[in-house]
């Protein structure tokens, strides 16, 4: 659906401005192509650290039995030196906050091990950056027809597509992490380790909101980053992933009776 999304922008573009529009989408394309291929090269840089067996076999074990089971390669995993809790996958890596370990005990941190696994089997690691390029695509299109055009159809047209892509690819994202729980539920020896480490997670971003709200000096006072505003939310929320779990984890229980 996103695909031909953006093929009808592209579409567009050369419907509106003829030969132009069909030079401007061609050297958009091959803008975000570089800017892909530039994005794939890349590696971590800055505060992280390899994991080392050495140092948690606990954790590296975890993540091997639990890769393993996943039929993945031992994922590269590193350690962010950053003390707000959160974890993110790419390629084949893992990446994991010091932080996450001031909140969530062992079997937390290795079911937010297990979620990022989940992302690498699903395949979003690659999916997710072509969607983001597909999103520099769309705003440089729409721009270049409200700019060169001056049509009020087109420009709606252009606007309504861009909308309807970001409306899709937020819906897809939120999809991806309801599947990347899935997988991690059937990885984890305590599929209930998920549910609590994301109830621990809203917890501490509820008391960060706390904070932030009464303007009280505190023993952080730099605990507040600034975030970017979304219009449209590409994850589901605390609530809407823990009420997923506990569905599945029944259904698993409700399985397993009927089998015996």
């Amino acid at each position: 659906m996103l695909f031909i999304i953006a093929c009808l922008e592209v579409l567009l573009a050369v419907i509106a401005l003829a030969e132009l529009g069909l030079k401007i989408s061609l050297a958009a394309l091959g803008a975000i192509a570089l800017l892909y291929l530039w994005a794939s090269t890349r590696d971590v840089g800055g505060n992280y650290t390899p994991l080392q067996r050495i140092e948690m076999p606990w954790l590296y074990d975890g993540i091997a039995e639990m890769a393993r089971k996943a039929g993945l390669p031992m994922p590269r995993v590193y350690l962010l030196d950053d003390y707000i809790p959160t974890a993110f996958s790419f390629k084949n890596t893992i990446v994991l906050s010091l932080g996450l370990f001031e909140v969530l005990d062992p079997d937390e941190i290795l079911a937010v091990a297990a979620h990022e696994l989940g992302h690498i089997k699903s395949g979003d690691t690659k999916t997710f950056p072509i969607l983001a390029c597909g999103r520099y695509l769309m705003m440089g299109l729409t721009a270049v027809l409200i700019v060169l055009t001056r049509n009020a159809p087109m420009s709606m047209a252009a606007l309504g597509l861009m909308g309807l892509y970001e409306v899709t690819r937020a819906n897809f994202h939120k999809e991806r992490e309801f599947r990347a729980d899935e997988t991690a539920l059937r990885l984890l020896e305590t599929p209930l380790s998920l549910k609590r480490a994301l109830e621990e997670l809203k917890y501490y971003e509820d008391l960060r909101a706390g904070i932030k709200h009464r303007a009280l000096p505190s023993i952080e006072p730099t605990i507040e980053r600034k975030q970017r505003t979304q219009i449209i939310e590409t994850h589901p929320s605390y609530d809407e992933r823990v009420l997923r779990i506990l569905i599945e984890i029944n259904r698993g229980n409700m399985l397993n009776h009927r089998m015996e």
